[in-house]
């Protein structure tokens, strides 16, 4: 990624990301200043600043921390967080939960606001009507919506929502090498991989200490909505579909562009190609870079990975569990992610995927 030399272009500011997710703790070394608490509708304001698995608040790290103290220091620590909180599987607090506010009113109210950026690493394996109006409504508002894809393609294997919906990009996770992690799922809602294995974050929400072993496609997600962050803020005058199409342009890969992986989609996203070029032409403000998708729709599972498309074994982190919507059927376990984040406030340089690199992968036509 050569953070480095990103940061000098760009930092992300003036770029919000709206967090869907357990909460954001504002209190962190590495959050203090970050986070637009007042900027959350009272409406869908419950708690978000009470972080009850101490994920939300590593995501939030992972896209604008600052690296205070010896915290995480994110992609876009020039970015902002506005936070929300939502009822994902660990709240066992049934009147916690009733009182949480509804992912797809959350949707709408940031629909409504000034935040370009929804950053949701959760799923379910439900098709929700109200949820998928409510990203209509998103994507007619101009937002760019990026979700984790689910990290249980070794059991189910299901299809995730809302990463599967249209207008949501949908990440996968992968390893330094840029393999895809066995544990991310896959299909033809698959738009983007990032690093997702072996990052710090929080290790539960007491926020006494970091684990550096967490693993999943929730900080792939992450990762992917800072590079968004860093892209928009370089670029104020693009579009969401502009920013989008300048991520599916330069991301490595080592396929036709046309013909994207069921596991990696269009590549693993690299900012820096977006950066490092002054006149990056993003294509037409209003082509939708995924219209073939939005059009096709869901078409079904791939199958199961190759052995060789490898990752680490599961997270150790107990805030990595599985984090599904509360309330569904979906073994979903979006965690952790990332590669391009560094712990304590010097930043280090480091490089993901220069140029093409080899995957195991299947083509979305096989």
């Amino acid at each position: 990624m050569k953070t480095e030399e990103m940061w000098k272009v760009s930092t992300g500011k003036g770029v919000k990301v709206a967090v869907v997710d357990s909460g954001v703790n504002p209190n962190t070394p590495s959050l203090k200043g970050q986070v637009l608490t007042d900027e959350v509708p009272k409406a869908v304001g419950y708690k978000a600043t009470e972080d009850y698995l101490g994920h939300g608040t590593s995501m939030a790290e992972l896209i604008a921390g600052t690296g205070a103290r010896g915290g995480l220091k994110g992609l876009a620590p020039g970015a902002k967080i506005v936070p929300y909180r939502i009822a994902l599987r660990g709240l066992n607090d049934e009147e916690e939960k009733k009182k949480s506010p509804d992912p797809a009113v959350v949707v709408r109210a940031i629909a409504d606001s000034d935040a370009k950026i929804i950053s949701m690493s959760f799923g379910i394996d439900v098709d929700n009507p109200v949820m998928k109006a409510a990203i209509g409504y998103a994507h007619s508002k101009g937002k760019l919506m990026i979700a984790s894809t689910g990290n249980d393609a070794e059991g189910k294997n299901f299809i995730g929502y809302p990463a599967a919906y249209p207008y949501v990009v949908g990440v996968a996770a992968s390893d330094e090498s840029g393999k895809v992690g066995k544990f991310s799922e896959h299909g033809n809602y698959v738009d983007l991989a990032a690093p997702g294995l072996d990052v710090p974050t929080w290790c539960d929400e007491t926020f006494r200490s970091y684990c550096d072993d967490s693993i999943g496609t929730s900080l792939a997600t992450a990762i992917t909505s800072a590079s968004a962050a860093l892209i928009w803020s370089a670029h104020p005058d693009w579009t969401a579909n502009q920013v989008l199409a300048s991520l599916i342009d330069t991301a490595g890969r080592d396929w036709a562009k046309d013909d994207p992986s069921t596991y990696l989609g269009y590549g693993l996203i690299r900012p820096r190609k977006v950066l490092e070029n002054k006149n990056f032409d993003p294509g037409a403000a209003d082509t939708d870079p995924l219209a073939k998708e939005n059009a096709a729709g869901v078409t079904g599972d791939a199958p199961a990975p190759p052995s060789a498309s490898t990752s680490s074994q599961p997270s150790k982190n107990p805030s990595g569990g599985r984090t599904s919507a509360a309330g569904s059927s979906a073994d979903s376990s979006d965690d952790n992610t990332t590669m391009w984040v560094t712990l304590g406030a010097a930043a280090a340089v480091l490089v993901i995927g220069g140029g093409a690199f080899a995957v195991v992968r299947s083509r979305r036509g096989a």
